[in-house]
């Protein structure tokens, strides 16, 4: 089986990484922040962030011919858990304005850091794609 790379246009271009890799109709989700697509993390806090960062997720996952309820599980890495915690009633509208009532299996975790320094959450999921709706790029 051929692994792969996912990079859609959308998102800013990779160097060094891809935002999913496609091993079957296994996709599995590159860790997002919230870059936007000049590349500079989006200002306004914990929730503006979280819109991004999960935006980039979902255009990876479309890439393929994805929907939010093909994803199986999600990672989210935070640097400040209360804050959050704090925000939880708008993230969650914002997830079910983006994805809907889909719920996959979840993982919050608290770390110290993320790659660009102003980034305060990182996400990284699962998606297996039903065959009928699989769109393999090119490579």
């Amino acid at each position: 089986m051929k692994h792969i790379p996912v990079n859609p246009a959308a998102l800013p271009t990779p160097s060094g990484y891809s935002h999913g890799t496609l091993a079957g109709n296994t996709l599995h989700l590159g860790g997002q922040t919230a870059l936007d697509v000049d590349m500079k993390i989006v200002p306004g806090g914990i929730v503006e962030q979280f819109r991004q960062a999960f935006g980039n997720v979902l255009t990876t996952l479309r890439e393929v011919g994805g929907l939010p309820e093909d994803l199986v599980s999600v990672t989210i890495y935070l640097t400040d858990i209360p804050d959050y915690q704090a925000h939880g009633k708008e993230i969650g509208r914002v997830w079910r304005e983006l994805a809907g009532p889909v719920y996959p299996a979840m993982a919050g975790i608290g770390c110290t850091a993320l790659w660009q320094p102003e980034a305060m959450i990182e996400i990284l999921g699962v998606a297996v794609i039903p065959e009928e709706r699989l769109v393999r790029p090119s490579r």
